[in-house]
Formats: structure tokens, C-alpha cells, sequence
């Protein structure tokens, strides 16, 4: 499940891509530009691809804090019962 930081990351990255996506969708549909068209639509896919996998280096104190607290706070494992 994302936080709110990550859709708030998302939106910001949106903001960015759909501009340059609609306008190649339209170089390549309506004006016939295909190859500038198709070079903008590849751009705003792989701006969102890179921002989805990308770490970034404010990111991995966050990453390490999941990390311990995976660590730290593992649920036990339930143990066998002798009663039978």
C-alpha cells in the first residue's frame, strides 16, 4: 500500500509527464509528426517509469527504517502445543 508521500510523489511526476504525453499524442495522431510524437510519449512514460524505481538519496533513510523496524518487530512464531 502507497503512503501518502509516494501518491504525493506520483502527482508531482503526473504534472509533469501528462503534458508531454497528450502533446505527442497529438503530434502523432492530428499532425502526423510521428516520430516527434512518439519521442514525447516514450519521455513521459519513462519519466514515470524512473521516478517509480528511482532511489534517490533523501530516500534511503526511510528504506533503512523499514528495514530495522521489519527486523525489530517480526511477530513470533507460534509455538507447538504438548497438551495432546
Amino acid at each position: 500500500m502507497a503512503g501518502i508521500i509516494d501518491t504525493i510523489k506520483l502527482a508531482g511526476t503526473l504534472v509533469l509527464a501528462l503534458p508531454a504525453a497528450i502533446a505527442g499524442l497529438e503530434l502523432a495522431l492530428v499532425r502526423g509528426q510521428t516520430a516527434f510524437g512518439v519521442a514525447l510519449v516514450a519521455l513521459a512514460i519513462g519519466l514515470v517509469v524512473i521516478q517509480h524505481t528511482l532511489t534517490m538519496p533523501t530516500d534511503v533513510p526511510e528504506l533503512l527504517a523499514k528495514r530495522v523496524v521489519g527486523t525489530v518487530a517480526k511477530e513470533p512464531e507460534s509455538e507447538p502445543d504438548d497438551d495432546g
